[in-house]
């Protein structure tokens, strides 16, 4: 555990530079005691290290001092080649470079730590989109990336949903994410920050201008939050309908997940044919009318009446076109 523990001050030292007792303690989760016992061990095993008193002070390693990933348990070596998605690097252009990390990570291991990394990705592999979707075709994914990395400005083309279906924006790219094989850009305006689907971008214009990231973002901590509060967001309406007992014990298959959770938390009593009553969120009656649908017999809407009314049309149009009779006007 010790031993583990001092490999991690290294490595911390070597990618942060100069680190108070204080901050690698709450880093590392032990006493400040603990960090000077690791640092007097560390310098009587001949590592270059010195510490500064003061305000401005702390622990830094000797300028061009690197350590060899020596340390790494057997876990580890196999957890080490998961991190990496070949396909999403190569998206973002990095495919060559991310191999070539790979190589030089890999080399610098142990013969035996070599091996089980390499065990890792001989018999796990990680394939992003979900079934019966293929990812996104995102032609400005690499433009995207490249003034990610280099805090560039940029003015996009956007097609969203909402009229006008087109728009141009300014905006400072902070970040990408990679959900469910599709890519969305993180960006901050005057507006705040905003989410946009990089496969919806249909230009993009470098500007000359950069900008610096907003102190204290953290992109995991903003998708995360971003996440939590999107179906509030985008669930405006419920429906009442009248389920089957096929239909609520198969809801996760016929509805999306939020839906599906909340049909089951306000189910109510059966009633005399055995189907029960509950409440799930919708977008609008438009968009909710397709899952509905493909519920078929085991389901009835009861409400709103305007998306009652629309599924009784849809229904008596399919009916006409397959039928003998004159299709509803």
């Amino acid at each position: 555990m010790r031993a583990s523990r001092l490999v991690s001050i290294l490595l911390l030292l070597q990618t942060r530079g100069r680190m108070t007792a204080q901050e690698l303690a709450e880093t590392l989760e032990v006493s400040v005691r603990t960090v000077y016992r690791d640092m007097e061990s560390l310098s009587a095993s001949g590592i270059p290290l010195y510490g500064e008193a003061g305000r401005e002070g702390g622990y830094q390693l000797l300028e061009g001092y690197r350590t060899r990933l020596t340390g790494l348990t057997a876990d580890e070596a196999r957890a080490l080649f998961l991190t990496g998605l070949p396909a999403a690097a190569a998206a973002l252009g990095l495919g060559p470079v991310a191999a070539d990390a790979r190589l030089k990570v890999s080399a610098a291991l142990p013969p035996e730590m070599r091996e089980r990394a390499e065990q890792s990705r001989q018999r796990v592999h990680v394939d992003i989109p979900g079934w019966y979707q293929d990812s996104d075709d995102a032609p400005q994914l690499a433009a995207v990336a490249n003034a990610v990395w280099n805090q560039q400005t940029v003015r996009i083309r956007y097609e969203r949903w909402a009229a006008p279906h087109e728009v141009l924006r300014t905006v400072c790219p902070y970040g990408v994410v990679l959900k469910a094989g599709r890519w969305y850009l993180v960006a901050g305006s005057g507006h705040g920050i905003r989410t946009y689907r990089v496969s919806r971008i249909l230009e993009l214009e470098l500007l000359d201008e950069t900008f610096e990231r907003p102190e204290g973002f953290d992109l995991a901590g903003h998708w995360h939050e971003y996440l939590a509060t999107f179906d509030a967001r985008r669930f405006r309406e419920k429906a009442v309908l009248r389920l089957s007992p096929a239909a609520l014990r198969d809801i996760e298959q016929l509805l999306e997940p939020a839906a599906a959770r909340a049909a089951e938390l306000s189910a109510g009593p059966l009633d005399a044919e055995g189907w029960t009553r509950v409440t799930v969120p919708i977008e609008s009656a438009e968009r909710a009318l397709p899952a509905l649908l493909s519920m078929g017999v085991e389901a009835e809407v009861v409400g709103p009446p305007e998306l009652r009314d629309r599924v009784r049309r849809t229904l008596a149009v399919m009916a006409a076109r397959y039928g003998d009779g004159a299709t509803p006007a």
